[in-house]
């Protein structure tokens, strides 16, 4: 039952994918020991530079024989407008002072010229260094980046969060698509609707994409264990992608403090946000949140929020303060557990095992 269409062309021993989790969570040695145990180890890479890319490519390719992906954020069109970006700044000010943060020079407009270039160079990174497997959040590239990293062999992935979206990324010429329920945790990959549009639970989800795609399914969204992947299969998914799970084992690079946050919350603490980048995600409520909520329908777009909060989330790591922290969590934090990852992937199997067996 375990072994089908995915796992043969990902190579992987078992069908679970660890979610690309952007913002530094995708150390080499997590993505490795991931890899090294038997599922699919993949980089975060949407913030990363592409020398940095290249650079942890080549690190992980020492760790591990296996394979492992890599993802990129497609990027989208975006105002950058001075008013916005000022009322936000602004907004912050209270913030900053409260985290101790002298004020920096304000955020100019040129600042993102570079965003779709740099995407490019990324795109360029993973081909140079032979990355066997690339995801996409966001959107679909190009037919032009499509075909590109075709000619180079690199397995494709696309993210969707309704059918509709299945439907484009199996006619781009993608080779498997992630099926995105609203109960994922940060930043979901819808780019066809608007955020509510696209809220629709990963069990309605899964079969409705399965009738109108040929295209494997990977489903996504709030899988913890073995029961999680054994539904997804039910439904026809050919694999589950998992962010929260993994996010908190022993490996992953995770700060302390958003691990422990997941570790001890409930389901009912769980809220989406666009305060801390400008772009709808789903995090345990702090009082950056709460207090931002008023605000939220006038902040700027991402990646502009993003980068106006990126002085104000660094302090607040360092400061070891979970209340200005993206503390990012898809919607089952109660089954979270803080263990190895190979123990998170043999007692997920295990289990799944078990359920067939008493079926």
């Amino acid at each position: 039952m375990f072994k089908n269409k995915i796992t043969e062309l990902l190579k992987i021993e078992y069908p679970i994918i660890q979610a690309p989790m952007a913002g530094g969570i995708t150390t080499s040695n997590f993505v490795a020991e991931v890899s090294n145990c038997g599922a699919l180890g993949t980089i975060g890479a949407g913030y990363m530079t592409p020398s940095q890319i290249s650079e942890q490519i080549r690190e992980i390719k020492k760790l591990t024989n296996n394979n492992f992906g890599i993802n990129l954020f497609v990027p989208n069109e975006f105002i950058v407008n001075e008013n916005e970006m000022s009322k936000s700044m602004d907004l912050l000010q209270s913030f900053n002072e409260e985290l101790n943060i002298k004020q920096n020079d304000r955020i100019q407009v040129q600042n993102f010229n570079r965003y779709n270039e740099t995407f490019h160079e990324q795109i360029k990174a993973i081909i140079e260094e032979g990355v066997p497997i690339c995801s996409f959040t966001f959107g679909i590239p190009s037919m032009e980046i499509i075909n590109e990293l075709k000619l180079h062999n690199i397995i494709l992935i696309g993210t969707a969060t309704t059918v509709n979206e299945a439907i484009e990324i199996e006619k781009s010429g993608m080779d498997l698509v992630v099926v995105q329920g609203s109960e994922a945790g940060g930043h979901r990959g819808n780019f066809l609707n608007e955020n509510e549009e696209s809220l629709i639970g990963l069990m309605s989800l899964i079969p409705q994409v399965i009738d109108h795609v040929r295209i494997p399914v990977i489903a996504a969204g709030g899988i913890m264990d073995g029961r999680g992947l054994i539904a997804s299969l039910c439904l026809g998914a050919k694999a589950v992608q998992m962010g929260t799970a993994f996010l908190t084992s022993i490996e992953s690079g995770a700060h302390e403090v958003h691990k422990n946050t997941i570790l001890n919350s409930t389901e009912d603490q769980l809220v989406l946000t666009r305060a801390f980048s400008g772009k709808w995600a789903r995090g345990i409520e702090n009082k950056f949140i709460t207090e931002m909520k008023k605000y939220e329908a006038d902040l700027p777009q991402f990646p502009v929020q993003n980068t106006i909060t990126q002085t104000m989330r660094k302090a607040s790591s360092v400061q070891n303060n979970k209340e200005f922290m993206s503390l990012w969590s898809g919607q089952s934090p109660r089954l979270s557990k803080k263990d190895s990852v190979e123990n998170l992937i043999n007692e997920m199997m295990d289990e799944a095992k078990k359920i067939i067996r008493d079926f």
